[in-house]
């Protein structure tokens, strides 16, 4: 398997994960230093986290909070570097006690060191859809 395709391997595990509701195996996709960037956080969500436990901690919170996620990769490309992925997906996530359900678009880089692991997922998604989902449309400044 070359190195494209085992990366972006990776990543349909890293999916899976977080619809089996599993903060830690998402941070064992990670290096130790790993980071997780949200660009468009917009001051509601967090911007980032670094390393495996604030991985863990950041992903914990949804997983709890949330009936379910499911994700429906659209697109997934090895980059001319096979260590940068790209992938555009959407995202499902169907909140407790019949709160609905939040969907976005999203666009996300996935960085890999040799050894295949997670050192950098960028996630790109539209904070104006987010903050409507999660009832914060008002936070917005």
């Amino acid at each position: 398997m070359n190195i494209g395709d085992r990366n972006k391997k990776v990543i349909l595990s890293f999916f899976k994960a977080l619809e089996d509701g599993s903060a830690n195996t998402v941070a064992s996709l990670f290096t130790e230093d790993g980071v997780q960037k949200n660009p468009y956080g917009s001051g509601l969500f967090p911007a980032g986290v670094q390393g495996t436990d604030a991985i863990i901690e950041y992903w914990a919170a949804p997983i709890e909070n949330f009936e379910s996620m499911s994700f429906d990769i659209e697109e997934i490309y090895a980059m001319e570097d096979p260590t940068i992925v790209f992938v555009k997906f959407k995202g499902d996530i169907v909140l407790k006690n019949n709160a609905g359900v939040y969907s976005n678009d999203y666009y996300a880089t996935f960085r890999f060191n040799e050894e295949g692991k997670i050192t950098e997922y960028v996630e790109i998604f539209n904070p104006i859809v987010a903050a409507r989902g999660f009832g914060l449309i008002d936070q917005i400044k």
